[in-house]
């Protein structure tokens, strides 16, 4: 009864329980305001997510609040109705004066595509997609989404997948000729089998997008004709006075390279006259654009644009267009070397409601070193102003900016998600502006945190080269009572992302079960300047590996931490960056969990999406044309995990990555007799599509049990699970064996707290 009530306890405290009590906190998705009579009180609509563990889903639900005109006193905020799950929805968008609500949905029984109309009076249309054969599935997420809302609200416009032929069977081989059907073509028969191309990972079904425009008066839709031929549309809006569309397009020949996370693509804003079917080029054609807004006024096009080629992610420009004479001007250039005022533009998109009332300043968030701030810009003075500087939260997000009204999210490591609100001031009167709390959030006990600077040797390089540079990490700590601390530390993917000091519950987790988390910020993570990116080129592999360890020993050196309980947990190019360290420091690191790590580079080339990053990596120009050298493969391979393999001591576990590439890796391992765990969920993979919940195993054969579902709450999972030896040398009920080394005493005996060697789990994201 006693190891009963003990196990019990364990299990209270343990990793599963406290991760599903930090993910309780849901974030909002998406917002929208409406204006009531008088203009002094607003309804502000809410979209929230949260995992939904029992049900190993996401959870989405709605929330209502009324925004109240205090007078001198500023906002008031109070909930006005009930939360509510929302169902089958996909997408939904609000029209300009918040009287309509547009929603897209999937009927669970038929799989049909409703797309409907909601007011105050309650539903106004609804017309079956799926039936009226315009087109295939519509894009409901991804660069390509949207739904726009005319101006005059009597139209919609959004992006769907091009409808192809339906394929007939084909006739049994044994059928004689003169049996078949006379309508058959030979050259239709094996249309089903045609190869079409994709837009690479998370965007598998994606590939020929089209224009579509629903009337709702006549219930009328029409697949938009002129969009040429090379070009996927996609993040359109209507013009001004509705007389056409403005859209994104992106060249998809000679062939399309992956588009998720690679703002270095080519493409263009165009305009698109409905009347003459004309599509006229707005923006530079060689260049990569993206995000266009219209203001209020309908007299300026803001949108981002960056530069062909070279780092997926990296530094953009703001742009605007004047809409009356066509004439582009730079509001925001490129930020080589950062300030403490401006950091640069590094987001994906613009928010989709970014204009003030005034049609001359806009809103919006980015990166700036590593948190994440709202910056107000002045469209004709070129100014930028900072409105979240100096703020506790580290991480700020515009959800909509309407009638001069902010709603925002802010977090912190150790805080949630708290929503606010502000109001805008007139121009130069912006600060200090005050944020009033509609969802405030506590704080989580047990998580504390700062921020390091790291300043890396210049090592007889030029400065301007690669050398004066600092980057930083984000170090998450449990309460100083309990150090010296384990520490677990975390390169991030990309490479060119970045760790902002966001709420992470994952992170959090690990902090209450005693870890310290060590989030890295190596040069060319976004929001350090331009020349910090590419810094890393041709240094992938060298330059972002000697950051991670440089961080850790500066840590180390500055921090109540213990040296000798070190863990690594990471993924994709994180996870590369570990794999490295594992063979380079094979002494310093007793565990490693790692997802979808990137270990022989040069298996990519012929099956990756993104088969140019392989030579920008490496400082060699790419071209649609380039075949592999043999030169060039050999130094691919000299830069990868797999060829360091061997390297591994034993005691340490082997690595498992994406395809062919992470087997081989385990198999290397195998053979050297390290002990190996791969973990591998049906339907992931660069090619498949994303699934936000995957079992990765740690569960066993059984199914998730445990609440621990998901790959980074599995290596959370195991990670914590081994900072002591366990009481018994037996797995806990319903987890596999295969963890470490087969037998009963695999937990215990390659636990963070004791010396024998690293070990790695692998799961595919």
């Amino acid at each position: 009864m006693a190891l009963r009530a003990e196990r019990g306890a364990e299990a209270a405290g343990g990793p599963a329980a406290r991760y599903r009590e930090l993910s309780q906190f849901p974030a909002v998705t998406r917002a929208a305001l409406g204006a009531a009579t008088g203009g002094q009180t607003f309804l502000l609509y809410t979209e929230c997510s949260r995992p939904d563990l029992p049900r190993r889903r996401p959870l989405r639900f709605s929330r209502h609040y009324s925004l109240r005109r205090a007078g001198g006193h500023g906002l008031a905020a109070s909930r006005a109705a009930l939360s509510a799950e929302i169902h089958h929805q996909l997408l939904s968008q609000d029209s300009p004066t918040g009287q309509h609500r547009a929603v897209l949905s999937r009927c669970p029984r038929q799989g049909h595509e409703l797309l409907e109309v909601w007011s105050s009076g309650g539903r106004s249309h609804s017309v079956d997609l799926t039936a009226l054969g315009k087109h295939r599935e519509v894009y409901t997420e991804g660069p390509f989404a949207c739904l726009a809302w005319s101006h005059s609200e009597t139209r919609l416009l959004y992006v769907a997948e091009k409808s192809r032929p339906k394929p007939q069977p084909p006739c049994p081989w044994d059928v004689p000729a003169e049996a078949r059907p006379a309508e058959e073509d030979e050259d239709e028969e094996g249309d089903q089998f045609v190869y079409h191309e994709d837009w690479g990972e998370a965007l598998s079904t994606r590939s020929m997008p089209v224009l579509c425009a629903l009337d709702l008066a006549s219930s009328s839709l029409s697949v938009l004709e002129g969009v040429p031929e090379h070009l996927s549309p996609g993040q359109a809006l209507w013009s001004p006075g509705d007389r056409g569309v403005v859209f994104v397009g992106w060249w998809h020949e000679p062939f399309r390279l992956g588009l998720s996370a690679c703002s270095n693509r080519r493409s263009a804003i165009f305009h698109l006259d409905l009347a003459s079917g004309r599509c006229e080029l707005l923006s530079a054609e060689h260049g990569a654009a993206c995000s266009p807004r219209l203001s209020p006024d309908g007299r300026r096009l803001l949108y981002l644009e960056g530069d062909l080629g070279g780092p997926h992610r990296q530094c953009l420009r703001l742009r605007m267009l004047t809409w009356q004479t066509r004439q582009t001007v730079t509001v925001l250039d490129t930020v080589q070397e950062p300030t403490e005022a401006f950091a640069g533009l590094y987001g994906e998109a613009l928010p989709p409601r970014c204009w003030a009332a005034d049609s001359r300043r806009a809103v919006l968030g980015t990166p700036q070193r590593s948190r994440t701030d709202l910056l107000l810009v002045d469209t004709e003075a070129a100014t930028v102003t900072n409105l979240t500087a100096g703020s506790p939260e580290g991480c700020w997000e515009l959800l909509t900016f309407q009638w001069d009204l902010l709603v925002a999210t802010c977090s912190a490591p150790h805080r949630p998600p708290s929503l606010v609100v502000a109001e805008l001031p007139p121009a130069g009167r912006e600060l200090p502006l005050r944020w009033v709390p509609v969802e405030d959030t506590p704080t989580v006990p047990g998580v504390t945190w700062k921020t390091l600077t790291v300043r890396p040797p210049c090592g007889g390089q030029s400065p301007t080269a690669h050398g004066a540079q600092t980057f930083e990490a984000l170090l998450l700590s449990p309460p100083g009572s309990t150090a010296p601390h384990p520490l677990v530390v975390c390169p991030h993917g990309g490479p060119h992302a970045v760790f902002d000091a966001r709420w992470r519950p994952s992170m959090a987790v690990l902090c209450q079960l005693g870890f310290a988390v060590l989030l890295v910020n190596y040069r060319g993570s976004l929001g350090f300047g331009q020349a910090t990116i590419s810094s890393l080129l041709s240094r992938v592999g060298e330059q972002d590996v000697a950051d991670t360890q440089l961080a850790v020993e500066q840590a180390l050196r500055s921090e109540p931490l213990d040296p000798h309980r070190l863990a690594l947990l990471a993924g994709s190019h994180g996870a590369f960056i570990a794999l490295h360290l594992l063979a380079r420091e094979p002494q310093r690191y007793q565990a490693c969990a790692l997802r979808s790590p990137v270990s022989n580079l040069p298996a990519l080339l012929g099956t990756s999406d993104i088969p140019d990053w392989r030579y920008t990596s490496l400082g060699l120009p790419y071209s649609f044309e380039r075949v592999p050298r043999a030169e060039e493969v050999a130094t691919m391979l000299l830069r990868s995990p797999i060829a360091q393999a061997a390297r591994v001591r034993q005691g340490q576990d082997g690595c498992r990555a994406l395809g062919a590439g992470a087997r081989h890796h385990r198999r290397l391992c195998r053979r050297c007799r390290r002990r190996c765990c791969c973990a591998w969920a049906p339907g992931t993979g660069a090619s498949a599509p994303r699934r936000r919940w995957s079992c990765t195993g740690c569960c066993g054969p059984g199914g998730c049990q445990r609440g621990c579902c998901g790959t980074r709450r599995a290596a959370t999972h195991w990670l914590a699970r081994r900072r002591r030896p366990m009481s018994l040398g037996t797995a806990p009920t319903g987890c596999s064996g295969t963890w470490g080394s087969p037998g009963r005493t695999s937990w215990a005996s390659t636990a963070l707290s004791t010396r024998g060697g690293p070990v790695a789990v692998l799961a595919p994201g």
